[in-house]
């Protein structure tokens, strides 16, 4: 019998930890090759992992809710085939959630990955809790004669503020900061506690990991590296709405969503054709403005998991009912919080329909390594000059954002102006057509 370690694989470009969200195995259960055994979540999504071997499970060594690194081992499995046992994992990789007291060595990770002797990861300090001294990572131990006294630095400060010597506090185990409220009275003679606004018991900590990680980091340094600059324009989609109910009818179209959304893409990827730099990005290491002559049509899409941008490749070459098609997918697989990390790289323009939410417009952040970037508003009817006569018309604001470094305000312009004049009139889209009497 041989003992098969599954160590966590990359399963996007560069990724370097994930979260074990759930495992669909257990100690003793007979597994399958390409079984599925764990979801898993990086910061790009939510993936299931398959069993690379055939067997019995003997040990899973991360537990549920547990991130780890790349490298790290998750499940032990028993082949049934005779022979040496592979090497046992590390106790580092043991997963026992106790923290070693002495010095850190290094996990045992895959080639370029890892831990530097005398380092310990974050998420060890991250999992440390009340309890023992070694479990307190920035807890502040104070010798005294009868004792060594615990107190994390919140509450050290709090006394400090309270004018409390903390050497004073007599208890076991941690100094809470009800124990420093407890002598602050007794010192002072209060009867109620100070004033504060520090209440821990009000409050909700959010973890930062996964896909919220992964998108404060994008957004940080988007805004903070490409100067962005913002035009707008507000449109009378009247004939847009008239496409979509046309095309709902069409035989191409049964079975999918036809939506002012789908027009807008069309528009976008007709108008990028036109005005291919607008479908460019910057390159700082070679001092190169890079124009791409293909379209990855991203969509930001708000998740359970927090703020993704699914792509579709090559979107540039579909007719409307392909992109329909493709659209909706995407849509229903990012609500689902299942959108492969193939799916979220190398986009190359953005859309983020805001009007879903109510939201007449706003300036949206550039998707990394994306030269432009356009938000939908909603539609609202409002008064509107139409042949020099007032009407209530439906109307939609959109606003791009682009990169200035090579993007000028000519060129963001004339594209934007471009795609409202096809929702102003988008028969051109899908053939040459009229959608319809507006009047």
């Amino acid at each position: 019998m041989a003992l098969r370690d599954f160590r966590l694989p990359d399963v996007g470009e560069g990724l370097t930890e994930a979260e074990i969200l759930q495992w669909y195995v257990a100690v003793g259960d007979v597994v399958t090759i390409n079984q599925m055994i764990c979801e898993i979540e990086t910061a790009k999504a939510a993936v299931e992992l398959p069993s690379p071997y055939a067997g019995t499970v003997t040990a899973l060594k991360v537990n549920q809710g547990e991130t780890v690194d790349v490298g790290t081992v998750i499940i032990t499995i028993e082949d049934g085939v005779a022979g040496e046992s592979a090497p046992a994992a590390p106790a580092e990789d043991d997963r026992n959630l106790e923290v070693p007291t002495g010095k850190p060595k290094q996990a045992a990770v895959l080639v370029g990955y890892g831990v530097k002797e005398g380092q310990t990861p974050a998420r060890r300090a991250r999992k440390a809790a009340s309890g023992t001294q070694e479990e307190l990572g920035e807890s502040i131990v104070v010798e005294l004669h009868d004792g060594p006294v615990v107190a994390k630095p919140p509450v050290r400060k709090l006394a400090k503020d309270l004018g409390v010597d903390i050497r004073r506090i007599r208890k076991s185990g941690n100094i809470t900061r009800s124990d420093v409220l407890d002598a602050a009275m007794a010192l002072h003679g209060m009867e109620q506690p100070p004033a504060t606004t520090y209440d821990p018991h009000r409050e909700d900590r959010i973890p930062v990991k996964g896909v919220l990680k992964e998108m404060a980091q994008a957004m940080t340094t988007s805004a903070f590296t490409a100067p962005h600059v913002s035009v707008w324009l507000q449109v009378d989609v009247a004939k847009t709405l008239k496409a979509v109910k046309k095309l709902k009818d069409w035989e191409e179209f049964e079975g999918l969503r036809v939506s002012p959304l789908l027009i807008v893409a069309a528009a976008v990827l007709q108008a990028a054709k036109e005005f291919p730099k607008i479908n460019s990005s910057w390159d700082e290491a070679n001092h190169e403005v890079i124009i791409r002559r293909y379209i990855n049509l991203g969509f930001a899409a708000a998740t359970p998991r927090g703020l993704l941008v699914p792509v579709i490749h090559e979107a540039d070459g579909m007719d409307i009912p392909t992109l329909a098609k493709e659209l909706m997918a995407l849509v229903d697989t990012a609500r689902e919080g299942r959108t492969p990390p193939n799916r979220m790289q190398h986009g190359t323009i953005t859309i983020t329909n805001v009007g879903v939410l109510g939201i007449d417009g706003g300036t949206p952040i550039l998707t990394p390594g994306q030269g432009a970037i356009l938000a939908v508003g909603q539609i609202r009817e409002i008064p509107w000059t139409v042949k020099g006569k007032m009407k209530v018309r439906p109307i939609c604001q959109l606003t791009l954002s682009f990169d200035h470094r090579m993007i000028d305000g000519e060129l963001g312009s004339r594209f934007l102006a471009r795609i409202g004049a096809l929702l102003e009139d988008p028969s051109e889209l899908y053939d040459q057509s009229d959608a319809g009497d507006d009047e």
